[in-house]
């Protein structure tokens, strides 16, 4: 049996080790919380950072493989275990370049891949010198995740707001839609995609609201996305599971905004929209089996629950048995005993044909879920 590890323990590797059941693994979890969602469900835990080389160097050492769940691990010691014969999805080398923004821009201007305009700030005196390339989005180049290391800068009374750090300063995009593509690239390199997944965005908290998938796209644009995803992550020479987030300006270009290196928030629907999830197709890369199906069973639509706002503390889902009763409703509660505004919690996935009822659903679920903090005992 194959000795596979995780680095990182929250919900992407407690699905990750769901989907493991299926399969001859013996699975180990790198992770600093002994209380995180996935800690109760691997073969074996290990307290510990991620982000120390030799915390992730040890932990690796005795193992098949590896994969991530996040991307701030460390990149040095992925890349010393892979030289001592440690298969590491995606390779250390692509994880290089992803992790940092202002390298994962450069990589898609380097290989004529669309994407924004941009430049790079290294300090807040070189942001306020850009003033005349606002409005923009500044990103920081390391550190960012879910929301957080993102200011929109749209006029020059913004830039205070700006980092005072390494980062990407990238020209705003005029958006009709943002989609994710999914792709699974097999050992062999060989690529298949998974449909694309139309994103609506949380402005408040900059997190996704809910999705739809597979997106309605014309046929021209739908052509332009696929042949973009697989240009990225054909040069990236790795095996692994990427998502690729893109915009479609309201020009019809399509743009990248930004490439995951692992499974993905837009990728949760195919636990149940598709014949093969992305947690599932993973295991399928990393134990070199055939590629999985990625054709929807059914349209879909996905709510992302997250704390509500003044509630920190022990988790409480209002409203949870209301929408076990709904049809075709699937609801994961990702185990995290403690909520705060903001934080990922959960998420509902509904199936059905008829699309304007999925964006109902959707709508009735969000009126109806909250997680807030459990009401204290009588």
């Amino acid at each position: 049996m194959l000795k596979a590890g995780i680095l990182g323990g929250g919900q992407l590797g407690r699905m990750l080790l769901q989907a493991a059941a299926n399969y001859p693994v013996e699975t180990y979890v790198l992770e600093n919380d002994a209380q995180c969602p996935s800690a109760h469900l691997c073969h074996h835990f290990t307290l510990g950072d991620i982000r120390d080389y030799e915390t992730v160097y040890r932990f690796g050492k005795g193992l098949d493989l590896l994969t991530i769940e996040i991307e701030s691990v460390n990149v040095d010691a992925l890349e010393q275990l892979e030289q001592e014969g440690v298969r590491v999805f995606p390779k250390a080398s692509a994880l290089r370049t992803i992790k940092n923004k202002i390298d994962q821009k450069a990589y898609y201007r380097r290989h004529q891949i669309p994407t924004s305009d941009f430049v790079i700030t290294q300090n807040r005196d070189e942001l306020k010198a850009q003033a005349a390339f606002l409005p923009a989005a500044h990103k920081l180049g390391m550190g960012g995740y879910d929301g957080k290391g993102v200011e929109l800068l749209r006029s020059q009374a913004d830039l205070d707001r700006g980092f005072d750090a390494p980062s990407v300063l990238e020209k705003l995009v005029d958006i009709a839609q943002e989609i994710s593509m999914i792709a699974a690239v097999a050992q062999d390199g060989s690529i298949t995609l998974y449909p694309p997944a139309e994103m609506v965005f949380d402005p408040r908290l900059n997190l996704l609201d809910y999705q739809i998938a597979p997106a309605l796209l014309p046929e021209s644009l739908f052509y332009k996305a696929e042949a973009i995803t697989m240009a990225v992550v054909r040069n990236f020479q790795s095996p692994g599971l990427f998502a690729v987030e893109l915009f479609i300006d309201k020009n019809g270009e399509v743009l990248v905004n930004e490439t995951a290196p692992r499974v993905h928030n837009s990728g949760h629907h195919s636990i149940e929209g598709n014949y093969a999830s992305q947690f599932d197709m993973l295991w399928r890369i990393m134990l070199n089996y055939p590629l999985g199906c990625t054709d929807p069973i059914l349209p879909s639509v996905l709510i992302n629950l997250v704390g509500e706002e003044g509630h920190s503390g022990p988790a409480h889902y209002e409203g949870l048995n209301e929408v076990l009763q709904m049809e075709h409703a699937f609801v994961h509660l990702y185990g995290k005993e403690q909520t705060k505004p903001g934080r990922k919690m959960g998420h509902v996935t509904v199936i059905g044909n008829d699309r304007t009822e999925l964006i109902f659903q959707a709508h009735r679920i969000k009126q109806y879920l909250k997680v807030v903090t459990r009401p204290a005992s009588s």
